[in-house]
C-alpha cells in the first residue's frame, strides 16, 4: 500500500515519544551540518563535514565545545546560522515545530502534545500549546532585554552596528547556556569582556536559563496561584546552594598564591569566582583568562558542578538538580530509617527515586566508557584533561581546558555522541532504545543479593 499523508501521519503517531525526540535531534544535527558546509559560511574555504558536524552538534545540544573559532573563522552569515542553531537547540526542536505548525494553521496532534510535555519535563497535558507560546514569548523577551543591556554596555568599544549583533548573539548563547562567544578571535580579546556589568547581565541570563521551563512557567503563574510547586521550591533552593558552594570553593582555591586569581584584588576575585560558579554548571563561559591553568582543586569542583548540571527541562544538561536532590533526600531518608523521602511536608515516591538512581548509574557508565574510549584511541592523552572534556560534553557545558582540539576524528565523534546523550538525557535515550524491544510480563522468583 502506498505511503500517503494519512498513513505517514498514523505511522509517526505510533512512534514512541522518546524515540521521536531522539530522532528529531539527530535529524536537526544532520541538517545543521549540511548548512555549515555551504559556501559563504567561513572566511576562507569551507568547513569539512567533520568540523561542521561537531559544530552543529555542539550548537544544537547547546554545549559550546568547538574545533573552530567562530569569531574569526565564520563570516557574518556563518555566525547567523550558528545563532539559529543555538536558539533552536535551546528552546527545543519540538517547540520550534509547534510554532511552525501554528503559523501554518495546522492542528497540534495528541502525540505532539505528549512529546512537548516530555521535552518540557511537565507532568500533565493541561494547556500545553498555550504554555508553549507563553514560554517562547518569555524566552525571547528575556533574550532581547539582555541583548539591549549588552548593546548599551558594548557600543562604546564595538560600535553601534557590530555591538547589536554581538549583544544578540551572546544574550542568546548565555540564556541557552550554550557558551559560544565571538570575542575569542577578535583582536584584543581572548574571550568575553569581564567588566562587572557584562558579567552581571550574562550571569542573570545563564541563571534563569538554567532553572528550566517548568520553573519558569511556574514563576509566570505565581501571581495567579500564589503558590510554587515542590519542584520549583527545591530547584531554587538547590540551585542557590550550588552557586554558593561553587563561588566559595573557586574563590578559596584560585585566590591563593598559586591560583589563577592570585593577582586580582579580593573584590575582583570574588566577582569572577561568582560568575564562574554560575557558568560552571552548564553555560561554558569563562571569565578567567588562564582557565586552562586552574588548580586541580578547582578542576575537580567544576567537574562536580558540571556533572550535577542545571534543572530538568532547562537549557543545560548534567544529571540535573532534580536527580541530585532526590538522591540526597533518599540517602537521608535511608539513614533515618524512613521508607520514602520527605521534604516540605510532601513524600517522594519510590518510582521517582528509582528513576534518579537509573540516571546516576547510566550517566556514570557513559562518562567512564567515553573516557576509556578516548584514552584507548589517544594513547598520549592526559587522563585528567580527558575526563574534564568528557564531563563538560556530557553536561552540555562547553568549558574546556583547550584539549578538545587535540582529538582526532574518532575522538570528536565520541565527544559529539556524549553531547547528544547529555542533551537528550539518560532516560530519554534508554527509553527510546527500550521501545524497540517488546515488553515481557515474565517474572522470576525473588532472591536477595549482598549490598
Amino acid at each position: 500500500m502506498p505511503l500517503n499523508r494519512r498513513n505517514l501521519s498514523d505511522f509517526t503517531r505510533r512512534i514512541p515519544t522518546p524515540l521521536r525526540l531522539a530522532t528529531s535531534l539527530v535529524l536537526m544535527i544532520v541538517f545543521g551540518s549540511v548548512l555549515l558546509t555551504l559556501p559563504g559560511i567561513t572566511v576562507t574555504g569551507r568547513l569539512s563535514f567533520s568540523e561542521a558536524f561537531f559544530t552543529a552538534t555542539s550548537a544544537l545540544t547547546v554545549t559550546g565545545l568547538s574545533v573552530i573559532t567562530p569569531g574569526s573563522d565564520l563570516t557574518l552569515f556563518g555566525q547567523v546560522v550558528l545563532l539559529v542553531l543555538i536558539q533552536t537547540g535551546g528552546v527545543g526542536f519540538m517547540v520550534v515545530a509547534v510554532l511552525v505548525f501554528q503559523l501554518l494553521g495546522r492542528r497540534i496532534s495528541f502525540a505532539d502534545r505528549i512529546a512537548l510535555r516530555d521535552s518540557f519535563g511537565l507532568l500533565d497535558l493541561h494547556a500545553i500549546v498555550q504554555l508553549t507560546r507563553q514560554v517562547v514569548v518569555a524566552v525571547v523577551t528575556l533574550e532581547l532585554l539582555g541583548a539591549f543591556f549588552l548593546w548599551l554596555n558594548w557600543r562604546s568599544f564595538l560600535g553601534d552596528e557590530r555591538a547589536i549583533f554581538y549583544a544578540l548573539f551572546h544574550a542568546v548563547s548565555a540564556f541557552c547556556n550554550a557558551g559560544f562567544d565571538l570575542f575569542a578571535g577578535t583582536p584584543g580579546y581572548s574571550g568575553i569582556p569581564t567588566d562587572n556589568l557584562t558579567l552581571l547581565i550574562l550571569g542573570i541570563l545563564i541563571f534563569i536559563g538554567g532553572l528550566g521551563i517548568p520553573v519558569v512557567a511556574d514563576l509566570m503563574l505565581w501571581q495567579k496561584r500564589r503558590r510554587l510547586s515542590l519542584h520549583t521550591r527545591l530547584t531554587l533552593l538547590v540551585t542557590g546552594a550550588l552557586v554558593f558552594i561553587g563561588w566559595f570553593g573557586l574563590f578559596l582555591a584560585e585566590s591563593g598564591e598559586y591560583g589563577a586569581l592570585a593577582s586580582e584584588t579580593t573584590g575582583r576575585a570574588a566577582t569572577l569566582s561568582l560568575f564562574q560558579s554560575i557558568s560552571a554548571r552548564t553555560a561554558g563561559f569563562s571569565a578567567i583568562a588562564s582557565f586552562k591553568n586552574l588548580t586541580p582543586a578547582s578542576q575537580l569542583l567544576k567537574m562536580g558542578l558540571m556533572f550535577i548540571g542545571t534543572a530538568p527541562a532547562s537549557m543545560g544538561g548534567g544529571i540535573t538538580t532534580g536527580t541530585f536532590t532526590v538522591l540526597i533526600l533518599a540517602l537521608w531518608a535511608y539513614a533515618r530509617g524512613r521508607k520514602n523521602p520527605h521534604v516540605f511536608g510532601r513524600s517522594i515516591g519510590s518510582f521517582t527515586v528509582r528513576r534518579a538512581s537509573a540516571v546516576l548509574t547510566i550517566s556514570l557508565l557513559v562518562i567512564i566508557t567515553a573516557t576509556w574510549l578516548l584514552l584507548i584511541t589517544h594513547p598520549h592523552a592526559v587522563l585528567d584533561k580527558v575526563i574534564f572534556e568528557v564531563v563538560s560534553a556530557f553536561a552540555t557545558c562547553g568549558l574546556s581546558l583547550e584539549y578538545t582540539s587535540n582529538f582526532d576524528l574518532s575522538g570528536q565523534i565520541i565527544i559529539a555522541l556524549v553531547m547528544i546523550w547529555g542533551r537528550l538525557g539518560a532516560l530519554t535515550i534508554v527509553l527510546a532504545l527500550a521501545q524497540l524491544v517488546p515488553n515481557s510480563n515474565l517474572q522470576y522468583p525473588e532472591e536477595k543479593i549482598l549490598i
